[in-house]
């Protein structure tokens, strides 16, 4: 049975999709977002070898807690392995749990056969798709991940046209992801997609500093402030006008 490598696995997480869930932190993440708050997951290496059993093993001891949850499955980047997390989701609906895949979507290579042969058997099994949507200005995403979003915004499309139910969500960074005219184009975005169930915009914290810290690394944000809750509700009216205005057809604020 194939194994994957495992960071850790939090046993009752109640943000990662739908019910209170158990939620699976793989190793390995080609992104290197500024404010990412689990760097120790982005290397490949370490971590612990799991098996689907093992995995599925540990959520049956505790199934009575899940009623109305599942697994989700997290990074890191899921998607780098993706054979994994197919063979995982796929015993998973075997035995009626729901499955959810938390991912930034930057793996996906619309020009590869194999690679959309391989995630078209694991979306068979997947329920629930969280798409990380950082930055919609390809120019700013890369200063802020180290990779460009082309693709991401590809693998959205490619979702919405398998009929694949999406939660995305968005971190507000303040200076960084709340330029108005960016969150306006997010929304416009969003909207030309048909299967998107929910939309969460947070505010960014700087908990993670404390961890790069043990990790003997730089933070990068070191100089930014948390965004309030209020700041993050203020960019959410504004994707959410974004979103309305492209579905009405009304024309693009920010072209003259």
């Amino acid at each position: 049975m194939m194994t994957g490598q495992i960071h850790s696995i939090e046993s009752f997480g109640t943000v990662d999709g739908p019910g209170i869930r158990m939620v699976v932190f793989t190793k390995g993440c080609p992104m290197r977002c500024q404010y990412c708050h689990n760097p120790d997951t982005w290397s490949s290496g370490g971590g612990t070898s799991m098996t689907v059993s093992e995995i599925l093993g540990q959520y049956e001891a505790s199934r009575p807690f899940y009623r109305g949850g599942g697994i989700t499955v997290t990074g890191g980047e899921p998607l780098l392995q993706m054979e994994f997390v197919t063979e995982l989701f796929e015993e998973a609906r075997r035995r009626d749990i729901h499955t959810c895949l938390d991912t930034s979507g930057v793996t996906f290579r619309d020009a590869d056969t194999a690679y959309l042969e391989q995630l078209d058997r694991l979306l068979a099994s997947t329920c629930l798709v969280m798409l990380d949507l950082k930055q919609i200005d390809d120019e700013k995403h890369r200063l802020l991940t180290g990779r460009p979003n082309r693709n991401i915004l590809h693998f959205a499309e490619y979702l919405d046209q398998k009929q694949i139910p999406m939660w995305i969500r968005h971190v507000v960074v303040p200076g960084i992801t709340d330029n108005e005219k960016d969150l306006y184009h997010l929304g416009r975005f969003i909207g030309t997609l048909k299967y998107v169930k929910a939309l969460d915009v947070l505010p960014y914290h700087d908990m993670g500093k404390v961890k790069y810290k043990n990790l003997g690394m730089i933070y990068p944000l070191e100089d930014v402030p948390p965004m309030s809750k209020e700041g993050a509700v203020a960019a959410k009216k504004i994707i959410l006008h974004g979103i309305k205005d492209v579905r009405t057809g009304a024309p693009d604020l920010f072209c003259s």
